[in-house]
């Protein structure tokens, strides 16, 4: 797992929670969501509906959108492919096929056999994998 995100109803209250009350070193970010970096995973904030509506749930139905999503990271579109299909092959249920997205990465949407959402995605601008140093 590298991030967590929570779909919250206000997203400047979130905000100012995670980063002035629980003292987390927030990221730069486009005013729509919210990055804050902890031990070895991030942690995101992002409008309920906004992130309901990138997953392809009804807001409204809990059993459908719990209100958060697990993310993984991969370090590419064809291991984000790969990872999918195993997933899939493993009992998950595809709720969004792995696709170009709008802030610039590819990424996909599985339901494991619990329910929980995962997104698997490739973010071409942040480093994936051992410290490159």
């Amino acid at each position: 797992m590298s991030m967590l995100t929570l779909g919250v109803d206000d997203l400047a209250r979130a905000v100012s929670f995670y980063r002035d009350g629980l003292g987390l070193p927030q990221l730069d970010s486009p005013p729509s969501v919210a990055f804050f970096t902890l031990n070895g995973t991030w942690l995101g904030l992002f409008n309920r509906a906004s992130l309901a509506e990138d997953v392809g749930v009804p807001v409204g139905d809990k059993a459908a959108f719990p209100g958060f999503t697990i993310a993984h990271n991969l370090d590419s579109e064809q291991a984000v492919d790969a990872m999918m299909a195993d997933a899939i092959a493993a009992g998950a249920t595809e709720v969004k096929k792995p696709q170009k997205v709008f802030w610039g990465g590819y990424s996909g949407y599985f339901s494991d056999p619990d329910g929980y959402l995962w997104e698997i995605a490739h973010n071409p601008f942040v480093w994936i994998g051992p410290d490159p140093s």
